[in-house]
């Protein structure tokens, strides 16, 4: 079980970072959602995988970590925050451009002032 979890993050991550690298916006935001999947992943992983342990206190004697859960809930949430936050940034800049271009190259407005 821990060779698929580990290669579950493996291909998020290799996926990720090839979509980061990519010259559109929405490659960009799915290639960081990815990584940040494969950080709440590592990061639950981190709590030790183990089957039937018990997640409250009093019906059992060994016990789940509750700070990996926890950990991952509040990077869940953050994650899908900032997603949001970036794919409006995403929106406005390619009103503002007229394109989705994250390296750099001239928006129609700047060609038009360069003629």
């Amino acid at each position: 079980m821990e060779l698929l979890y580990a290669s579950c993050v493996g291909v998020l991550v290799t996926c990720g970072v090839y979509l980061i690298l990519r010259a559109r916006t929405f490659p960009v935001v799915l290639g960081l959602t990815m990584l940040s999947y494969a950080v709440n992943l590592f990061l639950f992983s981190a709590g030790r995988l183990t089957i039937n342990k018990a997640v409250v206190l009093g019906t059992g004697t060994d016990y789940a970590d509750p700070l990996p859960q926890a950990l991952v809930l509040t990077a869940i949430v953050i994650g899908f925050a900032m997603t949001a936050f970036v794919v409006i940034l995403a929106i406005r800049g390619r009103a503002d451009l007229g394109n989705d271009h994250v390296d750099g190259h001239l928006g129609k407005v700047e060609h038009k002032e360069h003629k």
